[in-house]
């Protein structure tokens, strides 16, 4: 019998979606598994959003097939969040709308990274919290799946550089899949172990290494930008903080893929 580790937690076979007869995602096959990091990328427009509101099952689709793995728990953090600015609203009364135990809901905190925010209006966080934030209210499901839409929007370099180890660092203790949106090509490629580039269908797929030099990457995106995915790999011996420094005697022996633009 195969190991539910080695099933996918989610497949989708030839997915379409179309509105008013216009594809916005046309037949697109992807897989995800436990360990999995994979990034989606592409222009505005391609499609990317509405894929993901497919896999979180709130998009039908038109044609295809998706198939997803007995009672998959899914950590959604989604790109915007719209919050009255009248509402009186704390970090401790938002994760409270989980439904979540107090004390599930401050060790997600702390594992974000801002449990001392637990009291603090989430009207005056940074944009680097309010990510974590959302970030820690997917983790109280225990997710096998974390979906993140732009998950470094409104996020600063060092901090978007912090967030993306403590995705990766999440990924390796849970061991659920990842599927992430992102813009940010250097960042992302830096991040992530799989890219689909998607332009409704999907232009190309495989290892950031690889997927610069691809044609269909260079049509999409331009030669200066694929030039620029000088992509080199090497062992993290440090953690960041909160605002992206590194923290002394903090080693993570996890293998990262960093990118920098030629000099």
């Amino acid at each position: 019998m195969k190991d539910r580790h080695d099933q996918p937690l989610v497949l989708l076979e030839q997915a379409s979606i179309a509105f008013d007869d216009s594809p916005v995602v046309d037949h697109v096959s992807l897989s995800v598994n436990r360990g999995d990091i994979l990034t989606i990328i592409g222009p505005n427009g391609a499609g990317k959003t509405t894929l993901i509101k497919a896999i979180l099952g709130i998009q039908p689709l038109t044609s295809g097939r998706i198939h997803k793995s007995p009672s998959l728990q899914i950590g959604y953090v989604p790109q915007h969040l719209q919050l009255q600015p009248t509402l009186p609203l704390s970090v401790r009364r938002f994760m409270a709308l989980t439904g979540a135990s107090e004390t599930d809901t401050r060790a997600a905190l702390e594992r974000t990274g801002i449990g001392h925010l637990f009291r603090k209006s989430v009207h005056h966080l940074s944009g680097g919290e309010m990510q974590r934030l959302l970030l820690a209210r997917a983790l109280v499901r225990k997710p096998d799946l974390l979906v993140l839409d732009e998950p470094a929007q409104g996020v600063d370099i060092n901090g978007q550089a912090a967030l993306y180890d403590l995705i990766r660092a999440v990924r390796d203790e849970l061991q659920c899949g990842v599927i992430m949106i992102s813009h940010d090509l250097h960042l992302v490629m830096a991040a992530t172990d799989r890219v689909i580039c998607l332009n409704q269908h999907v232009c190309c797929s495989g290892y950031p290494a690889d997927i610069s030099h691809d044609p269909a990457f260079v049509e999409t995106f331009g030669r200066p930008v694929a030039e620029s995915l000088a992509v080199y790999h090497h062992h993290h011996t440090h953690r960041h903080d909160l605002h992206g420094d590194v923290i002394e005697g903090q080693p993570d022996v996890t293998q990262c893929e960093h990118n920098h633009a030629p000099s």
